[in-house]
């Protein structure tokens, strides 16, 4: 995942239903979700975060309170504290969400 690689932190994190591609929400810095489906077309995501279980269509705006099975790992660890990575999140991180 992007904000991994590139040492940044995530507000919230969403996964690609086509291919499963895990990228940051619209909330965090990079916004890698949006961005995962500019670059591929790939126009549905899921949450990535423990107990959500929604879609969202980039395509039509709409929000799918279920959708089809995914495989494993259906979101990321609970333990992990969101926003995420412990350790790189700003002390400041709640006045860069959108408002």
């Amino acid at each position: 995942m992007e904000c991994e690689e590139a040492g940044g932190w995530w507000f919230h994190l969403r996964r690609c239903a086509q291919c499963g591609h895990i990228g940051c929400c619209d909330d965090s810095p990079a916004k890698h979700a949006t961005a995962h489906y500019h670059a591929t077309g790939h126009p549905v995501i899921r949450s990535f975060e423990p107990g959500e279980e929604w879609f969202w269509n980039f395509t039509t705006d709409e929000l799918y309170a279920k959708g089809p099975e995914l495989a494993p790992p259906a979101s990321h660890p609970a333990e992990q504290p969101v926003p995420g990575p412990a350790g790189r999140v700003p002390v400041n991180w709640a006045e860069t969400l959108r408002g």
